[in-house]
Formats: C-alpha cells, structure tokens, sequence
C-alpha cells in the first residue's frame, strides 16, 4: 500500500534490508530473511529485532523508499506483504514519475513533488476503496464544497468525480486534482508556494488521446481550439480517460446534437449525472450494440453465469444481461457464444431446486418447446421475480393486441389497397382522372426474387448444387443450435455466413438475426396503418422517394416495373411517415430494394427500421453524423491496423471518403449485387462491425497499388477497379476460370486478420470520435456564420471570430446555470437546432445580452447601464422574439467601434425614442439596423423620429454618465452642459414658433386655443440633426467620439471575466438558496 511519507535517517540500519531494486531516485527494499531459501534462523532472528526496533515494518516485509541524490534522508513511501503487490507500486512509479523527476533542478523540489503525489495517491485509493462515491454522502459533499470554492462555479454545477494526477506545464508536472463536472473539466494544484486554477468548458474539447512521449508515459491529451492540455499519474488512468470521454461526449450531444440524444431521457437533466449513471449509461450503450437491441431498451440486471450449450456439451460461463424485453447472453469472450431471447418468445422462467452440480438453475421455457438452462446466478430469487414480473406485463399487452386483431380481421376480410398520388400539378379534373387510372396496389405477401430473377443462371438458385448444399448445412445447424431468433451465435454459424446465405433462407436469417421478427409480431397491423395514414400525403420526404424509386437498382428486373416500384415506394413512405425526424435519407432506397428481394413487404420495413434505427444509429439524417464518427473511426483502424499503407498515406481523409459509400450502402453501391448482398449477411449477423472489417481487408488486399498511387483520384481508381472484379463463387465459375477477387475469400480474409475487432472497441472509438465530429460542424458553423456576417461590418477576421466565440459562450452559460425560461425564447435557449440557418443556430436573450454589453461596451454608463443595455437589446431586437442572433449582435458592436461619429449619435438618439412614438417605427427600426450593419451613404440617411423633452433629458442623463471617469471629465461635462443648453434653447424657441401658429390657425377657424403641453403639435421636440450640430460645436465632444476605442483588450478582459460576471449576474437572479 501507499504510506504516508515517513523519514528515514538509516535506510539499512544493522543489515535489516536487502535492496532488490533501485534507481536513481527509488529503492524496492526485501526484509532480511524473507523469501531467502534455507534461511529459517535468519529470519527469526529478524523478526526477534523487529519487536524491539521497528514493530511496524513486522507485517510489511518490501518496502520502497525515495531518495534524492547528494541526500542522507529517505522516505518510506509504500510498503506490502505481498512482491506482487510492491511490484505493482514500483512499475507505477517507473513508468510515470521517473521520468517527470529528472526536469527538476532542485533536490527539495523532487521530495516535495513526491511527497505530494503519494498523499494524492494515498487520497484516491481511499476514495476508490469506497463501493461508490454517492454512499458517502458527507465525503463527497466535502470535495464537491472545495471544488465550488475554488472555482467560483455556482452549486448547479454538479462534480462527477474527481482524481489526483499531474498537469504538464512544458516539461514540469503540477501535482493537483483533476475534477471533472457535468460541464467542465477544473484542475487545481498548490506546489510550491503556486496556486494554479484551471477550467475548461467541456464544450471547448475538440479532442481526448492517450499518448506517450520521451519523459511523458500514458499521458491524458485534452486539446482545445486554442491549445492543449496534458493531465498523467492517474492511479487509475484506464477509469480516468473513460469517464473524460464519456463526459465530454454526453455534454456535447446534449448541447450540440439534440435531435440525436433526445432517447437518453435520464442525461438530459445534468443534475441526475453521476459516476455510477455514466458507467451504467456505457453499459446499457455496449449491451445495445453487442445484441442490436432498441435503443428504447432499459438495461436491468447484470449477473454472471453459465448457460448450458447442448453443441458443445458444457456450461459456457460468461453474462447475462436482461432488458425490459430482452434476456441476453455472452460468453466471457466476446463472439465466442452469444444467445438472445426475446421476452415475447418466453413461455415460462422456473427455478429448479439448487444441488451441487447445478447451483442455483434457472430454466426458459420459450415458445418453440426449447428451454434454456442458466446455473450459479447469484440473488437468483430477484433476478427471477423482477423477469417474472416484466413477463407477466408483456403477456398481458401481447393479449390485448390480439383482441385488437382479431376484432380488426373481423372488419376486414382482405388486406387492405393503397393508392399513392404525388403529383399535385393536376387540375381537379385531372387529379380525379388520374384516380381513375391509378393502379391499386396490393402489400406484397412474398420476397420479389421469388418473382424476378435476374437471369437464367438465377432462376436455377434455388436448385442449384451448390444453394443445395448449403441449405442442408444451415439445416445441420439449426438442428444442433436452435432456429429463430434465439438461436447460439457461435464461431461456427460465423463461417456458414461467410459462405454466403442462401437464398432460400437469406429473409429468414435476417429477420432472425437483426430480431425484426419481435418487433413485427409486437406491432400488428402497424405498417397497414401507417400505409393508411401516409396515403396521398406529399411531402419534401415523398417527393425525394419519388425522385430516387428508379435509381434504385435499376438493373435489376424486379425494379423495372410497376410491382418492384409500388412495393419500394409504400415502404419508403411508410418509413418517412413513421420516423419524420428523419423521413427519406439517399441510399435508404438502395438497402430497401435489397431488402424487399429476400422478404415479404412488411418484413422489409421493419427490417427498414432495424437497421436506421438500431444497428446504423446517427446515419440516415440531414447530418449523418453516425456515418461521419464511423468515418473517424476507419482512419484510426487504418493507422492501427495498417500502418504501412498509413505511412505512405499521410492524408487519410481522401480514403475516409471514398468509404463512406461503403458504410451509407453496405458496398451494395460499390459491390457487384450478388456479391454485396453477401456482405449484407455479414452485416445482420455481425452488425457495423464487419463493415469495418471488410473495408480494412480491401485496403490491406489493395496495400501495395495504393502505396505506388500518385494522387487521389488513382487511389479511387485502384479501388473501383478492384471492387468491380470481386466475385461471387458459383458452380460455373469453378469450369471456366474467373478473374478478380472472391466475396467468400475476402469475407474470410477479414475475420482471420480483424477478427479480433470487438462491438466493444468499437463503441469506446465512437464515443471519442464522436467530439471530434461534432466540433467540426462546430467550426463549420463557425466558419459559415462570419463568411455571412463579414461583409456586413469592418471588424477585422481576429476580432469577429472572437467576439463569435464570446457569444456563444454566453450561450451555453445559459444551457450550465440558467433559470428556466417559458415559451418559444425560452425553447431557442434550452435547446440548439443545427438545422436552423448559421446565423440563427446561437441566440441570447436580454441578460445574456446584458452581460456582454457590460463586457465588451465601449462606453459604460455606471448605474445607467442596464437601463441603456435594456433599450439597446429592445432596438436590435427585431422579431420581437426576446432574442437576438449573432448578426444583430456584431452590427451592433461594429458601430460603436468602427462607426462613424453620425453613426454613434445616431444610434444613442435610437436608443432614447420608445416604439410607440410613431406609427412605422418598426419599419424605420428594420432599416436602420441593415443601415448600421454597412456603410451608409450620407445622401440617403433616413428621417429619424423627433425627440420630445422628456426623451431629451434621458439622452442627456446616458451621455453625463459615460463621460463619469473619463480623463477629461471636466471639459466633457462642460461640454454637455453647453449643448444642452443650446439644445433646449432650439426646442423652446421652435416650441414658440409652432405655438404661434397653432393660436393664429385657430383664430382664423374661430377654435379656442389648445394649453401649452397638450396636443401633438404643441409638444416641446427637437431634431437628430439639431442635437448632432449642437455635438458638433464641442471639440471635446469630437474627440471622444472620435476616439479609437480598443476592442481586443475588451475581448482579452472578456474571455478573463464571462464566466465570474455571469455567475453573479445568475446568483443574483435566481436569489439564495
């Protein structure tokens, strides 16, 4: 264990220690006479000294201890009973401070250091000795109050966890802690004398590696836009760098990717984030892509056990996983055995008296008179009754489906006809003659390759020698493995799906194996219904459908015609109307039409929806997301896997591309047919895995050409070519010879050479490609957003890219702390749509806005500035949707720091005259807005509205309060004074003049007189351009003016100050407590 460190003055007083290791700053000490052979007396004769002089070193017979070259102290720093347990502190010392050591110049330095990192490791290995971090309330409440305090965060801000490590500065560690939050990582360290405080949003990681360097070992690499951050000595780094990716990526999906997240109800809510919900929330996602489950499936127990493999004669051990409607098994290695059983296929659970050979059996029953035997579960008795429980509930929906079914066949005798109309172009007279001559299709009740076949050599499948063969081996299996979806998924039904399914059994198989057959029998009648509702419907989605149905395997026969295309359409459409989030995707009509040739109609769409929804997550939408991480995710097997053809291949982004066909169409686009369609078998049986698999094996097969390729576009060509020839073994192929690669020798090729590529690898890669992906539409957006913006003002690129990011940080300080907010603004702010315009994604709303102008205002107006902040918001504002987007935003700024001087009046004269003073104010407001945004053109400066005296007055009273501080206070008080004084003197004086007339008009019509003040003639109201040609008259007032006001030491002093000035801002508004 680690020790506090202890000082030794002696480190082998009388001999009593023997140095096995040692270093230049370590020793590894052995008692004296422990573990020598033959040297019984030696050792009591020790023993007898260590009840006199050391009683504690009695028990602990290794020891390590540090020493400082040119010290005589040492320092007693772990200890064990055990060699294997002080051999597991020393490789960790080895590995991770022997190295960090040698940058100190100072003796004293290294001991501190040391001494400092064993009391953190000492702290952590307490900490992790405890079952769970939240069964310690009052420990954990202790670190989460030092992690407020230090930091100034708000108490919303919940701690996840935290751990002792290093921060890397140069070439010198910082012994500290690393906290990480449900929105921020913090690190804080006190080292010699220096407090460091750091805090990065979690929104800003761009990037999570584990790397290593020459005096850095298995180092956490946290990178940002603008540097990056290395965190090592972990005392357990595997944990660590978990829980940093799964944070990071939670946090970014639910800021950045709602549409995609919205499944995951329990992390939407960050207050309900903890360490044990993100390490359940990895398992649930690893046990959804292990079995191809629902992503609605909850995971519900967990337990070991073993489950009797009648094909292998034993009790395989391994896991069993239970949902709420599945049971799910795994061996202890991954693809060795793996067993599913849908809760709707179980007849009964019993639990058989427990005996020695079969501690505590479980036995399910399930509906194809098969039983399962599961034996050493442990809390058997509550793993039986909460399955028994979900059972029983299960059953009883399952009957009242049936009753609805059978009421619904009694209605109807036949299924049901569709006719579809998509061309609304139609007068009414023509839409009704083209009803008239629609043809009504019928749901087709069989797999259209039972109908069309491609040729003459196809329509002889079914008989052919070889088809027949490998059914009689499927038939060999089923017999030994179980049929149906809970069927064992061993290495052996792995080898028949290499070889190709056959046709006979292909829709069989898929349904079995992708489990849509659960989904289909839970959901009767859904896809009629569906087809009801959809029917005649025209949408952005349908009149995509109808664009693509043609393109969509057009050479083959069963899609040249009517009945191919009908049926391609209905699920299509169905499909969209199921899922509008997503709708039509291309590519979706291309897996369709393979999916409608081996199944009947309504097996192709929920097979449809298996792969859309369950084994392709994230890919068919406007962003395809799911398709770009797995994109990520290939290159880093390429560089892996394949480091030869990494190394020639610097870039391997033009690689990435050209794959993403493979992924979006499962090589059906790239891939002859009846050799795609081989792979598709691999895909349903083995899910997203085996398409990795298979393009790192056409990589490595084409290694060599790619290598000597001269750019990119003869790398695409080495691989089209390549992809062309690869062929599907039949019986003629063997007598005339073939040229190309064989489907069933390149599907072998890639399980024996990445086989070992596991479902759980996979989704670690896919959870830290996943930032990587997202931030880059992140700088996309980014990138968009001021291309927009730019052309609009004169701030230079540097400072409208960092106002951009001041901007949206104050967005999401809102989405960390902000108080909840009604109505549609309040829905904006919750809740970010990528598919909003760019410069519409982010907008803030009045305390937002408030907190920036107090941030990076050029003039602040002392106890006036909310007042002048509220009315700037309301001017920009043009919606009147309590929200401003990032356009506004920058106009607004770039007149107060590039305007004109005409301009700055202009706007603080806007900012003065409420709405409801004219009648098209809102128009005027509209213009002057893109007016502020450009160069105006003096000629064609817009009549602005009169100021009446109160409004004056107010004017006057921002102008005093900005000049409060200013060097020249005095002349610019002075200066105000005077003009306003002319100012009033010119409204009185036109006051008079318009009063006059009024009398005298009056007189002529014989009215009496209206009194000074009321009426709108006789209002007091001076012009924009008699108060801008009082301005004018005063130098001083020029000059201030005029003055360059420097916006990058506001945007330094910004990025210093947000988070501190809108935490207060946020404590003030949702009061204590």
């Amino acid at each position: 264990m680690w020790l506090n460190p202890e000082e030794v003055l002696l480190k082998n007083a009388l001999n009593l220690w023997v140095t096995d290791k040692s270093n230049a700053y370590f020793l590894l000490q052995r008692r004296r006479g422990h573990g020598d052979s033959g040297g019984k007396i030696t050792g009591l004769l020790v023993g007898a000294l260590d009840t006199v002089l050391d009683s504690n070193a009695r028990v602990t017979p290794f020891r390590i201890l540090l020493q400082v070259p040119g010290s005589q102290v040492s320092w007693v720093i772990a200890s064990g009973s055990a060699v294997e347990e002080v051999n597991r502190h020393w490789d960790w010392l080895v590995h991770n401070l022997l190295h960090s050591l040698s940058v100190f110049e100072n003796k004293d330095d290294v001991t501190s250091f040391v001494k400092g990192k064993v009391k953190g490791l000492i702290a952590e290995e307490l900490r992790s000795r405890q079952a769970m971090q939240e069964e310690d309330p009052e420990k954990f409440r202790e670190v989460a109050l030092k992690f407020e305090l230090r930091f100034g965060l708000p108490s919303s801000e919940k701690l996840v966890t935290h751990y002792s490590c290093c921060c890397w500065k140069g070439r010198v560690p910082r012994q500290g802690w690393l906290y990480l939050s449900t929105n921020h990582l913090a690190f804080y360290s006190f080292f010699l004398g220096k407090e460091v405080k750091m805090v990065i949003p979690w929104a800003e990681v761009t990037g999570l590696d584990r790397v290593s360097t020459s005096f850095m070992t298995d180092t956490v690499r946290v990178s940002t836009r603008r540097r990056q951050r290395h965190f090592s000595m972990f005392l357990s780094l595997e944990e660590a760098f978990g829980m940093m990716v799964r944070l990071a990526d939670i946090t970014l999906r639910r800021l950045l990717d709602n549409e995609a997240f919205e499944l995951d109800q329990v992390l939407q809510q960050p207050a309900h984030i903890t360490k044990r919900v993100l390490e359940q929330q990895a398992l649930k996602e690893y046990v959804l892509a292990l079995f191809g489950l629902p992503r609605r499936e909850r995971l519900q127990e967990v337990a070991l056990c073993s489950v009797w493999t009648p094909h292998a004669r034993c009790h395989t051990p391994g896991t069993l996983y239970t949902t709420d409607t599945y049971l799910c098994f795994s061996s202890r290695e991954e693809g060795l055995c793996s067993l599913l059983i849908p809760l709707s296929e179980v007849l009964s659970i019993e639990k058989p008296e427990s005996t020695c050979s079969l501690p505590n059996p479980v036995i399910v029953s399930v509906r194809s008179k098969r039983a399962f035997q599961l034996i050493e579960l442990r809390q058997r008795e509550e793993l039986v009754d909460s399955l028994s429980k979900r059972l029983r509930g299960l059953q009883w929906k399952q009957s009242v489906f049936r009753k609805k079914e059978s009421r619904r066949k009694t209605q109807a005798n036949s299924l049901p006809y569709y006719t579809f109309y998509y061309d609304t172009m139609y007068s009414d007279g023509e839409e009704a003659e083209s009803a008239q001559k629609a043809v009504r299709q019928e749901v087709n009740t069989e797999a259209l390759i039972s109908t069309f076949r491609q040729n003459q050599r196809d329509s002889q499948g079914d008989s052919s020698p070889m088809e027949i063969v490998k059914v009689h081996l499927w038939e060999d299996h089923f017999s030994e493995f179980g049929r149906g979806v809970h069927m064992f998924r061993t290495e052996k039904i792995q080898k028949l799906v290499a070889m190709g399914i056959p046709e006979a059994l292909r829709g069989e198989l898929w349904m079995a194996f992708s489990d849509a057959t659960s989904e289909l029998m839970a959901h009767p009648g859904y896809y009629g219904d569906l087809l009801e509702e959809s029917m005649g419907q025209s949408s952005l989605a349908t009149e995509e459908i109808e664009r693509d149905l043609h393109r969509s395997l057009p050479d083959h026969p069963a899609f040249q015609n009517e009945t191919g295309i009908s049926a391609l359409r209905r699920v299509l459409t169905a499909y969209a109307h199921r899922n509008p989030k997503i709708g039509y995707c291309q590519s979706m009509n291309i897996l369709a039409s393979v999916l409608l040739l081996y199944t009947r109609e309504e097996e192709a769409f929920w097979l449809l929806v298996a792969v859309c929804e369950r084994m392709l997550p994230d890919y068919f939408n406007r962003r395809v997301i799911g398709a770009q991480v797995d994109q990520s995710v290939f290159e880093e097997l390429i560089q892996e896997r394949l480091p030869l053809l990494a190394e020639h291949i610097a870039d391997l982004s033009p690689l990435s591309s050209v794959s993403l066909s493979w992924f979006l169409t499962l090589f059906v686009s790239v891939l002859p047919f009846r050799s795609a369609v081989c792979v598709i078998d691999c895909f349903f049986f083995h899910g997203i895995k085996a398409i990795f698999q298979l393009g790192l094996a056409v990589l490595d097969a084409n290694a060599p050409a790619l290598c000597a390729s001269t750019d990119d576009g003869h790398a695409l060509m080495i691989l089209t070519s390549f992809l062309d020839q690869v062929q599907r073994r039949t019986e003629r192929s063997e007598f005339r010879g073939t040229e190309g690669t064989q489907i069933t020798d390149l599907i072998t090729d890639s399980y024996e050479k990445f086989g070992d590529l596991t479902v759980l690898q996979v989704e670690r890669l896919r959870c830290r490609h996943r930032i990587q992906v997202l931030q880059a539409h992140e700088d996309t957006t980014k990138e968009n957003t001021l291309r927009v913006v730019t052309p609009d003002v004169s701030l230079s690129p540097e400072d409208l890219a960092d106002v951009y990011d001041l901007f949206k940080t104050e967005y999401f300080i809102n989405l960390y702390w902000g108080a909840g907010v009604d109505g549609a603004s309040g829905e904006a702010l919750r809740h970010h749509d990528p598919n909003r315009p760019y410069v519409e994604q982010y907008r803030i709303d009045r305390p937002q806005f408030k907190s920036l102008y107090q941030l990076l205002a050029p003039w602040l107006c002392g106890v006036h500035n909310d007042t002048v902040a509220h009315r700037t918001f309301s001017l920009l504002d043009q919606n009147h949707d309590s929200l401003i987007n990032f356009r506004h935003f920058a106009g607004w700024l770039d007149t107060l720091y590039c305007g004109e001087l005409n301009e700055k009046i202009r706007l603080l004269y806007r900012l003065h005259i409420p709405p409801g003073e004219m009648k098209d104010y809102q128009e005027q407001l509209k213009q002057m807005l893109k007016d502020l945004a450009k160069e105006k053109e003096e000629s064609v400066e817009k009549p602005l509205p009169m100021m009446n005296q109160r409004e004056f007055i107010q004017f006057c009273k921002t102008l005093y309060s900005m000049f409060h501080g200013d060097l020249e206070e005095s002349e610019l008080f002075q200066a105000i004074a005077t003009v306003t004084s002319l100012v009033l003197q010119i409204g009185e004086v036109d006051h008079r003049s318009r009063c006059s007339k009024e009398e005298g008009g009056a007189a002529g019509r014989e009215e009496p007189p209206q009194a000074s003040g009321f009426g709108p003639r006789s209002e007091w109201t001076v012009s924009f351009a008699q108060i801008l040609a009082s301005l004018l008259t005063e130098q001083s007032l020029v000059n201030f003016f005029e003055k360059p006001a420097d916006l990058r030491a506001k945007i330094t002093t910004a990025r210093e100050r947000q988070y501190h000035e809108r935490v207060g801002m946020l404590v003030i508004q949702q009061g204590p407590g």
